[in-house]
């Protein structure tokens, strides 16, 4: 039997099919989100289907996670994104004991017992300057992709200083820097270390190892180590992390 999850983010719609029997990788489909997350997410489930030449008929059970999962109306149930995450996360890392989990609308740092449960977690929801929506808008206001932002921050040498707090004031702070002659690759440098004190003080500095950095903000180069340093402890990146959800997902469904 075939078990599905489907993430229906904030910026993107993630489906993972799993054999319920050996829980081997049977397809995964992504596709950026748009105004219909039920028409976007079936079209999707059966694009990732067809890809793997499974049949709507060989589907068990599907659950989805995510900010759009209640929209899912051919899911059999729902589950929390720190749940699925959890279960993702430790299914590709067993030892893992935090996550930090940055997305698009939100970032978010679970801490695991050792089951693999999640004991507690934070979140930052308030802001966008804290997530993946503050990347994109410095990636445009420099004129650069956001696949080039690592290669940038790579290049620095004086990181610059983002003090806002507010994703709207920190691109006027940037807007100023950029006036003053500050180079870009100081500016993106500057971002993802403010990006990374945030999870720092959503965190504390009692945190434990090993600690895996997933969801798609993990995917910019220079990220994980952003949060390592501000951490001062290792961080490693997930495999594949903007689809940890939806494993996670698919993984709960093979246990309905």
């Amino acid at each position: 039997m075939i078990c599905a999850g489907i993430d229906a983010g904030s910026r993107t719609v993630k489906v993972v099919l799993l054999d319920a029997d050996t829980m081997a990788l049977v397809g995964a489909g992504i596709e950026n989100q748009g105004t219909n997350q039920e028409a976007l997410s079936k079209t999707v489930f059966e694009r990732t289907l067809a890809s793997a030449g499974v049949t709507r008929d060989r589907v068990g059970k599907v659950v989805a996670t995510g900010y759009g999962r209640n929209r899912v109306s051919f899911a059999d149930t729902t589950v929390t994104e720190i749940t699925c995450h959890a279960r993702g996360v430790r299914h590709l890392v067993p030892d893992a004991m935090t996550i930090i989990e940055v997305g698009g609308q939100d970032s978010k740092l679970i801490r695991l017992d050792a089951k693999g449960n999640v004991r507690d977690f934070a979140m930052n929801d308030r802001c966008a300057a804290g997530t993946g929506r503050f990347i994109e808008v410095v990636a445009s206001r420099l004129g650069v992709e956001l696949a080039t932002l690592g290669a940038l921050a790579a290049r620095s040498l004086n990181p610059a200083t983002i003090s806002s707090t507010c994703v709207v004031f920190a691109e006027t702070e940037i807007v100023g820097l950029l006036a003053s002659g500050v180079a870009a690759e100081d500016i993106v440098a500057g971002v993802q270390s403010s990006l990374a004190r945030r999870v720092v003080a959503m965190a504390g500095r009692n945190v434990d190892t090993p600690i895996v950095f997933t969801g798609g903000v993990a995917l910019i180069p220079g990220m994980a180590e952003a949060m390592a340093r501000a951490l001062e402890k290792p961080v490693q990146l997930a495999p594949d992390p903007q689809m940890t959800g939806a494993l996670g997902a698919a993984i709960l469904a093979s246990r309905l």
